[in-house]
């Protein structure tokens, strides 16, 4: 993923980096709003393990966990040694700062064009989001990553990518904050066991209890069970399909178009859409990096 981002900035082309979770994974299928912003991203990563866990059980297993606390490492690692520069915006005031600092350290050739932590509500301000707007857009970066949580990080998104078609953009949720020490990440082997939402949950309770575990928990045991039937289920022979008159037998894979979504080089893809309650991480078209390269 990471050496098609530099391809394409390369290129001089732009996009989109989306990491959904079980929580934007929740609220697609719920928002069209939330669906739109993820139908929209040239990449779609998933950052999550019950996302992980969920793929593996339909029988569609996604190749890794990318989660964009991760990706404002390696990216910029990447982009430091491309002489090319990043944007961090988001955060409360000083956090931006704070992280432009520690990366500093840690990546002496980065190029960072700048930071911005704008005032709370500048989203639903028209004046404050085009001022905020107007100073990233000031500063041209190659890459912007934009940590104000979803879907406001998206809706923010949208209007830089038309002002800079060249540049990516990761909206990168509390990643900014992780950098610059203002929230302490998980140790790793609560990451790498599924458990990172339970850290969170610790660091933050008031925020986040109602929506790990009255609204996330619960969607994540169902697209747990939702996988697990789908995988048991029979697939239908295509022969006996035409038999039956239904039509033209589905062509599976990460190259078949969805319903809804897309799967070309230029707009990436979508997630399909589905008359199931909820969908499996099989229903996920992945956008091919190049031909010949994996994912």
């Amino acid at each position: 993923m990471i050496r098609h981002v530099v391809t394409e900035l390369d290129a001089g082309r732009g996009g989109q980096i989306v990491t959904p979770n079980v929580d934007i994974l929740r609220r697609t299928r719920r928002d069209r709003e939330s669906r739109a912003h993820v139908e929209l991203a040239s990449l779609i990563v998933a950052d999550g393990k019950p996302l992980i866990w969920a793929s593996q059980i339909a029988g569609n297993p996604l190749p890794a966990r990318v989660p964009g606390s991760d990706l404002i490492w390696s990216l910029s690692a990447a982009l430091a040694e491309q002489d090319r520069s990043i944007y961090l915006m988001g955060g409360a005031p000083g956090t931006p700062s704070r992280a432009e600092q520690v990366m500093r350290s840690r990546i002496p050739r980065l190029r960072i064009a700048g930071h911005l932590s704008p005032p709370f509500g500048f989203d639903t301000r028209p004046d404050q989001l085009e001022a905020a707007c107007a100073t990233v857009v000031a500063a041209r970066p190659d890459l912007v990553f934009v940590g104000l949580g979803f879907p406001k990080q998206e809706r923010v998104i949208a209007r830089l990518r038309p002002l800079l078609p060249n540049s990516w953009f990761l909206g990168c949720g509390a990643a900014i904050g992780f950098v610059a020490g203002t929230y302490r990440r998980a140790p790793l082997w609560m990451q790498r066991s599924g458990l990172e939402w339970a850290h969170r949950l610790a660091s933050e309770p008031a925020r986040l209890m109602r929506r790990y575990l009255v609204h996330d928990l619960p969607f994540a045991l169902e697209l747990l069970a939702v996988s697990a039937r789908k995988r048991l289920r029979p697939r239908p022979d295509p022969a006996d399909r035409f038999a039956a008159g239904t039509g033209v037998p589905t062509v599976a894979g990460p190259a078949a178009a969805s319903p809804t979504g897309r799967t070309t080089p230029e707009t990436g893809t979508g997630i399909a859409a589905s008359t199931d309650p909820l969908p499996t991480l099989g229903s996920v078209d992945r956008l091919p990096i190049q031909a010949g390269e994996p994912l």
